[in-house]
């Protein structure tokens, strides 16, 4: 799989993923991706309209399974909503994984959550730990049952982890100048090493569940096929697009490290799959390495800690 740059997925019919944040980029193509080799597709997102477009385009390009596809309504920034859409979740009749995409890039100057957290970290991480952290019976119930190879999760990781380190004693990044990049390469470590702190935690439970975390490379929409969904591109120069092209790709091609780590027959908890090309910018989808402080267990320790705390949600396997 890892030496195409389209790789073949294997048959997904009959089988179900969650992704959230699937009404646009990442998360579509992903979807999109799934469906077309048969799996239904459960859209967790914040705005029905979007969701019931979203579900509309995969009917179109994914003839096969788009018409299976539901929309759940979640948001992030908010716990009682991602309760209410855990819950919902919970009680599908089966959930084979789940993509945790949605996220926030730019906040254009600090602001924060209905919970009162930073707005970026409260998204991408602590509102992802929340639904996880509640979904996870159902997961394990579920693979334990009849998920072939074992529920998996994927988290969507970052280049911008590398930039960074997280400071735990201001993880809301309430003091000092406000710095939106960093707040947000911040949120992804923050993502990352939870995430591969949550498998290791699945292995010593002996769990069935994996977690895993992906990332797109260097993704932009001006390389990508066009969708009605989706916004369109702030530059459909060709002298842009040629530029973008010697290090990037389209978000379409992005989603594919992410399709894989959630499906492939090769994928295992515990792994970084993202673009094998230069730097991880773009390429066929392969495991690749992460920052060793993205799996620093010590750190990782001190985050889930302080994450629990903050959302009120335990994990059964902490």
């Amino acid at each position: 799989m890892a030496g195409r740059t389209r790789p073949v997925l294997p048959d997904l019919t009959g089988r179900c993923y969650v992704v959230t944040g699937g009404t646009g980029g990442l998360g579509y193509w992903a979807g999109e991706q799934l469906a077309q080799a048969g799996a239904t597709i459960v859209v967790a997102a914040r705005t029905p309209a979007k969701g019931d477009a979203a579900l509309a385009s995969l009917a179109r390009h994914a003839p096969g399974a788009g018409g299976s596809a539901r929309f759940v309504r979640l948001d992030l920034a908010n716990l009682a909503s991602v309760q209410e859409a855990a819950a919902e979740l919970a009680a599908l009749p089966r959930i084979d994984g789940v993509l945790a995409n949605a996220g926030i890039l730019s906040t254009h100057g600090r602001s924060t959550t209905a919970d009162g957290f930073e707005t970026m970290m409260g998204t991408n991480l602590l509102g992802h730990f929340a639904l996880l952290g509640r979904l996870l019976p159902a997961l394990e119930a579920q693979s334990a049952q009849d998920v072939p190879g074992g529920a998996r999760i994927v988290s969507l990781g970052s280049i911008s982890h590398e930039f960074f380190r997280l400071d735990l004693d201001d993880l809301q990044s309430s003091r000092g100048r406000w710095r939106e990049f960093r707040t947000y390469g911040r949120s992804k470590l923050a993502v990352m090493t939870f995430a591969f702190e949550l498998d290791r935690r699945l292995r010593a439970a002996g769990s069935s569940v994996s977690s895993l975390v992906a990332h797109p490379g260097f993704a932009v929409d001006e390389l990508a096929p066009q969708r009605d969904i989706l916004p369109a591109p702030k530059s459909g120069n060709a002298v842009v697009r040629a530029a973008y092209r010697t290090i990037g790709q389209g978000k379409d091609a992005g989603a594919w490290p992410l399709a894989a780590a959630l499906t492939s027959p090769d994928a295992a908890g515990g792994q970084y799959w993202g673009p094998a090309g230069w730097r991880q910018l773009k390429g066929a989808p392969a495991v690749v390495d992460a920052k060793t402080y993205a799996r620093d267990p010590a750190l990782a320790a001190r985050l889930w800690a302080e994450a629990e705390s903050l959302t009120g949600v335990p994990y059964p396997i902490s």
